[in-house]
């Protein structure tokens, strides 16, 4: 009776490192090669890698092989201060603290990074400043039609009317530039939600 493992994409993927520097993963049982390990680790994929013939953990080595190859590709991430600044802290009396404090910095980029994007997402997708915008709008439209009917001048703008008769810095002209510019600025928000 064998049993049969479901596997669950929570579980490390366990790939096995020969030493002929041939990765093989044991969930699709096929060998891979770092570029796909690079792409696992964008992807939230969790794996271990062991080293096939001692059964040792070497995950950390081959992720700094990882970025070692991504930096050689011109995608240069790490500053050449940083790295200094990274070899001087071994053997340093602080050197233990040194892993728990770059994790957290990388996590709250990461948290930073995200509320970010949701809150571009959230800017330009009928969030509450276009609202805000619509409403101003609006109620700029009802104070602007007190004053008279439409929007003079501004053919295609609905409400529009014919202009009127030339009149040197009339309030009716000023309402109406001003009226065609809000028109226009809520046309794009529309077009943005």
């Amino acid at each position: 009776m064998s049993k049969s493992k479901v596997v669950n994409e929570s579980d490390p993927v366990v790939i096995k490192k020969y030493a002929n520097r041939r990765l093989y993963n044991t969930e699709t049982s096929s060998y891979i090669t770092l570029d796909l390990l690079s792409q696992m680790t964008r992807e939230g994929r969790e794996f271990t890698v062991v080293d096939a013939k001692s059964g040792e953990d070497i995950t950390h080595n081959v992720l700094t092989q990882i970025i070692m190859e991504e930096e050689q590709r011109g995608t240069n991430m790490l500053p050449v201060n940083f790295l200094r600044q990274l070899i001087s802290m071994y053997g340093d009396s602080m050197q233990s603290m040194v892993p728990q404090y770059l994790e957290s910095s990388m996590d709250a980029f990461r948290k930073n990074q995200q509320q970010f994007q949701e809150a571009m997402k959230g800017a330009f997708g009928g969030g509450p400043l276009a609202e805000i915008a619509k409403r101003n709008l609006q109620m700029f439209e009802a104070a602007a039609s007190a004053f008279g009917n439409g929007v003079p001048g501004m053919p295609g703008v609905p409400g529009a009317t014919p202009a009127p008769a030339a009149t040197d810095g009339s309030k009716d002209d000023e309402i109406a530039a001003l009226k065609a510019q809000l028109a226009a600025l809520n046309a794009k928000i529309d077009k943005l939600s």
